[in-house]
């Protein structure tokens, strides 16, 4: 066993604690739902950019590269200043509704290395040497319509002449509660700099709001370093060797902020700030004492050199050279490449590994420190104006039992720094690969009772909690428990029966709530596609009436497999659960049944030979909505194959099954090949099967529709030349394919599901790919690409649709990665094109990079896709 799996393993039995300290710090809490107390609701506008520096936050903190404790008591992250800017750098700026886009990070850091206790990690941030170009972002992204790319960091030219530092910080953990930090100043340009390293340590600010709590304190002490004090960490200290001085202040809000007179003897959140970049002596406290510190280097830097400073957070001893420093920096690096080793064996191709390392690095640190208590939010915060008390007509008051406080994969640390229930599900995948324990706790969280609601619905994100996603956490749940299985040696099967009876809850929920006909076709809204419809899907409808969704119901015939799966699973354990595979046997059939029925008040279109939307107006006549989109791709998704032991098992349900189908032989024919073995004696459940598998298969395969160089597209191609429109009592709304950025304000216009090519999708046709060829073999093919002549099999069309999409991130034959589209200094320069960004979604003709950055969440999955299958 590797070290660090040891420390995996150590920490997971209880003995030591090894992730207690990691990066659980969000890169934005300004501008978060947590942190709005508005009357209105008014996110972006409540909590700013520009007010984060004397503003102190309820619900959490935020930092550049940053660590705190899992309880988010004690943070540290890198602060900077080149000397030009009108403010220190020490939080990530970014467009909020300003932005022609909505949200976007407008820097550059790239998450390098981290081992799953994060024994080492390292992080890169690229600060600019010149004045940051804060004003003609702003300036421009104002101007830009929705029809315009967005004007990022690059496109300003702050890096055409190399003006900026390579700023490099590494971790890595002597012991628990011991911790090194390597941080590495690059000068790339050609001049020597002066600059100022202000590593930033502070208190989350709880003093203010609880009472009876004692207040932390924090100061400079005789031996080179600051004296920590605090009720819950204890003593320790922040050894900072060469440091010109120590600043402090406290963690708390300047109440100019709010027109409020300010009081001479205090040292407010804004005062480091105040003393480095003005001069103001009386931001920083003479005492040397408060909760919040910075350790300033003002230092020089000469051309193309580096300068490196070294800190330690410790209860114990420091350690007492450079020498030692960078021994175990070397030590934990090797440690690291050592737990990877063993994890990428099977990966052959060097550049293959290298993207996949730093998948691994950007599932690692996209974990959050998330603290939201719904109670207390919805009566207030005492210390903000009076009418933000009482709000219980605002967003989300209908979660009220909600009391979130935990370490969580998030989406994106910047963009969305919130959990969101369905992307929280993808991630678990490429975590279970590296810390299976980890990724367990994960899918179990959202189904706890501080999570889930009361009725059983899971929690969507923090804008709008009653949001619904699809219903994917079955999925994950399975996919964990087999990888954990396979990499472990055993199955899990405490784990598995939890998930089971929690998501029996959340199951029971989906078919009360949302099959409003009781007819097994069921509603969602968005469903996690945010654009893809003709118009809002969570939105009243223009027309009246409600819509029966395609993909609400392919998700809720996957849901039943998935449950199908697991429950057969647990009857190998426990035979009590023949019953419950049974129970989801017959519902999966229903739902089926009633997908995949010929009519015009029904899903399927015979004529198209696919699935849409259907409005059912209040008359009782119907509008089909043909859009060809992942609507309509969605059903495929709900496959299963078993193998004839499983029957063989589970002799009750094989009884049950056996005589549904010879009861009910209409369903049987219809929905499934369960009574006609497959190869090797396989039994496959599934809505589309034969030639109408081969429909569908035809229009994603067809590169004029579905199929780009880059994966499957969102939205065919088919309505670039020609937009889908529905006119309604003179009202025309479109549907256009957009590649790229959205050109619509749907969702806030952030995200795009009209055109691009999006991962989690992706996966999960893969793996339905997979699944149909396991069934039918070799001798089952199709045209790859559609009307080529060219026929593969499943497996194969798998294989080639995993190959595109891993190829987003690789260097082609010129040297350049999709991902980074027309960005020549990003294409070219080695200080650039080496780094990896793992965007949200990528161009549907391009491949390139599109919405949140830093979204390795489930873009992450292509760590899971570069693992050779077998593995």
């Amino acid at each position: 066993m590797s070290i660090e799996k040891n420390r995996l393993a150590e920490h997971y039995k209880g003995k030591e604690t090894w992730l207690k300290w990691g990066p659980y710090l969000s890169e934005r809490q300004w501008s978060t739902v947590r942190e709005d107390y508005s009357p209105d609701g008014n996110v972006w506008k409540y909590t700013t950019h520009d007010m984060a520096r004397k503003y102190t936050y309820r619900w959490g903190e935020e930092g550049i590269g940053g660590i705190c404790d899992d309880k988010q008591h004690l943070c540290f992250a890198l602060t900077l200043w080149n000397k030009k800017d009108p403010f220190i750098k020490e939080i990530f700026f970014g467009m909020g509704t300003d932005g022609n886009h909505g949200e976007d990070v407008k820097e550059l850091y790239y998450y390098l290395d981290s081992t799953p206790t994060h024994s080492y990690m390292k992080f890169l941030y690229k600060y600019p040497l010149n004045e940051f170009p804060y004003a003609k972002l702003r300036e421009e992204n104002s101007k830009r319509t929705r029809k315009d790319p967005e004007y990022e960091l690059v496109d300003t030219g702050i890096f055409d002449k190399d003006e900026y530092l390579d700023v490099f910080v590494e971790y890595a953990k002597k012991d628990v509660n011991d911790i090194c930090i390597r941080i590495t100043a690059h000068n790339r340009s050609a001049s020597e700099v002066q600059v100022n390293l202000l590593p930033q340590i502070w208190f989350r600010n709880v003093w203010q709001y609880r009472q009876r709590t004692t207040k932390p304190v924090m100061m400079s002490s005789n031996i080179g370093g600051i004296l920590i004090d605090h009720f819950r960490l204890g003593k320790m200290m922040f050894y900072a060797s060469g440091a010109n001085e120590l600043l402090f202040c406290e963690n708390e809000t300047n109440p100019s902020l709010f027109g409020k007179e300010t009081d001479p003897n205090s040292y407010y959140k804004d005062g480091i700030n105040e003393y480095i970049v003005h001069g103001n002596l009386n931001g920083v406290n003479p005492k040397q004492t408060g909760t919040k510190a910075a350790c300033n280097y003002d230092i020089a830097i000469p051309a193309h050199e580096s300068k490196t400073i070294y800190l330690q957070l410790t209860a114990g001893h420091a350690l007492q050279s450079e020498k030692a420093y960078d021994h175990l920096f070397d030590l934990r690096k090797s440690e690291a490449d050592e737990f990877y080793a063993d994890i990428q064996r099977p990966v052959t191709d060097k550049e293959e590994r290298e993207i996949q390392r730093q998948a691994f690095a950007g599932m690692m640190w996209s974990k959050q420190y998330y603290f939201f208590n719904m109670y207390s939010w919805l009566n207030g915060d005492p210390s903000h104006p009076p009418e933000t008390i009482n709000r219980m007509s605002v967003r989300n008051s209908d979660w009220p039992h909600l009391h979130n406080a935990n370490i969580i994969s998030m989406p994106d640390k910047w963009e969305y720094p919130w959990y969101a229930g369905w992307d929280l599900a993808f991630h678990c995948v490429p975590l279970a690969m590296i810390d299976a324990s980890f990724a367990k706790q994960q899918i179990l969280l959202l189904t706890q009772e501080w999570y889930m609601h009361p009725n059983g619905q899971l929690p969507a994100y923090e804008w709008n909690f009653s949001d619904v996603n699809p219903p994917v956490q079955a999925w994950a749940a399975m996919r964990v428990f087999e990888l954990d299985a396979r990499y472990a040696g055993q199955p899990d099967y405490a784990f598995l029966e939890a998930i089971f009876h929690k998501l029996m809850l959340n199951f029971t929920w989906w078919v009360n709530r949302k099959d409003s006909n009781g007819n097994n076709i069921f509603q969602g809204g968005f469903l996690g596609l945010d654009n893809i419809g003709t118009f809002d899907r969570s939105a009243e409808l223009p027309t009246g009436g409600y819509l029966e969704q395609s993909d609400g119901t392919g998700w809720m015939a996957m849901y039943c497999l998935n449950m199908l799966r697991i429950s057969s699973e647990l009857s190998t354990y426990n035979p009590v659960y023949q019953d419950m595979a049974t129970k989801f046997f017959e519902h999966f059939l229903y739902i089926a049944e009633a997908m995949t029925h010929i009519g015009e008040k029904n899903i399927w279109d015979e004529e198209d030979r696919f699935f849409y939307d259907i409005i059912m107006q209040p008359d009782n006549s119907t509008i089909k909505l043909k859009v060809r989109s992942l609507i309509g791709v969605i059903p495929l998704y709900a496959v299963e194959v078993f193998d004839h032991d499983v029957l063989l098992k589970n002799p009750q349900f094989a009884k049950r099954a056996r005589w549904l189908l010879e009861n009910r032989p209409d369903i049987a024919s219809l929905v499934s090949r369960w009574r006609e073995p497959g190869v090797d004696q396989k039994h496959l459940l599934s809505i589309l099967f034969g030639d109408k598998l081969k429909s569908v298969l035809a229009r994603l395969l067809d590169e004029a529709q579905f199929l780009s160089e880059f994966g499957i597209r969102a939205l065919s191609k088919e309505y670039d030349d020609k937009p889908f429109e529905l006119e309604y009592y003179g009202v025309k709304y479109c549907v256009q394919y957009m590649p790229g950025e959205s050109d619509i304000d749907m969702f806030g216009g952030n995200s795009n599901w009209r055109g691009p090519v999006w991962f989690p999708v992706n996966y999960l046709l893969i793996e339905s790919l997979l699944k149909f060829h396991y069934y039918y073999g070799d001798n089952f093919k199709v045209e790859f690409p559609t009307g080529s002549g060219n026929l593969m099999s499943l497996e194969e069309v798998a294989t080639e649709l995993n190959a595109r999409l891993i190829n987003i991130f690789k260097k082609n034959a010129q040297g350049h990665r999709a991902v980074y589209g027309h960005y020549e200094k990003l294409q070219n320069d080695p200080q650039f094109n080496k780094y990896i960004l793992f965007y949200e979604y990528f161009h549907g003709d391009n491949g390139r990079g599109v919405g949140a950055s830093h979204q390795t969440g489930w873009t992450g999955l292509v760590a899971k896709m570069i693992q050779p299958r077998f593995e």
